[in-house]
């Protein structure tokens, strides 16, 4: 049997990458530049925020510059989190007030929220590679979730990278709003991203994503 090559030892299963993960260089160079420029902010890898036992799992595009990678909380501190988390308090996945800080004092119930990469990207657009790359820490989310039955994507970004981390053709699952995909023991849910500017152009109403997560509500109360 041949021996492994050094690539396949150096990609463990894990959640979360390392504050200073190197392996998309742009990213680490795009970090180490505003750790300089705002050294109060988080200017790091923004790590999956609620709980490993939630039946739902949220996956979102990348961190906002001034949003999540200043805050260190997925979707806090920008206008894609004000939608998300009213949402979720909404439809019973979070309790507290969201306040566009970490130490709101918000908790998920039931719910997680990741991201497809961990690092902010220059634009708010991720290479290719630099998704392929970053896919390892969304399967390692993934896979130390034993309850998940549920997941909501946002995007087509993170839509197709969920797919590639589930092992699944894009040909089985398109991407379209409202679209629900059933993939083993999950359930995905296709929305398009919470964006200002989707919101501010009409692709996405605030009826039309509290939408999908009424869908997700009533599947998994069903569902017991």
């Amino acid at each position: 049997m041949p021996a492994r090559g050094p690539r396949a030892a150096v990609l463990p299963s894990i959640n979360e990458p390392d504050r200073d993960c190197p392996m998309c260089p742009r990213l680490a160079d795009f970090r180490r530049e505003h750790r300089v420029r705002e050294p109060g902010w988080h200017n790091a890898p923004v790590p999956s925020f609620g709980t490993a036992d939630a039946a739902l799992l949220i996956v979102g595009l990348a961190p906002g510059l001034q949003g999540a990678n200043r805050t260190g909380r997925p979707f806090t501190g920008d206008y894609a989190g004000d939608l998300l988390y009213a949402t979720l308090i909404e439809y019973g996945f979070a309790k507290g007030n969201y306040q566009a800080r970490p130490d709101d004092g918000l908790r998920l119930v039931g719910s997680r929220i990741s991201n497809a990469v961990r690092c902010v990207p220059p634009q708010n657009k991720p290479l290719p590679v630099e998704i392929n790359t970053c896919r390892r820490f969304l399967s390692g989310t993934i896979e130390t979730m034993p309850k998940l039955r549920a997941i909501v994507l946002l995007g087509r970004i993170a839509h197709d990278s969920t797919l590639k981390a589930l092992g699944l053709r894009a040909a089985q699952a398109p991407f379209s709003h409202g679209a629900v995909h059933e993939a083993g023991r999950f359930r995905l849910y296709d929305s398009y991203h919470c964006s200002r500017y989707n919101t501010n152009t009409g692709v996405l109403t605030p009826k039309m994503f509290r939408d999908v997560f009424a869908r997700v509500r009533a599947d998994l109360d069903a569902a017991g």
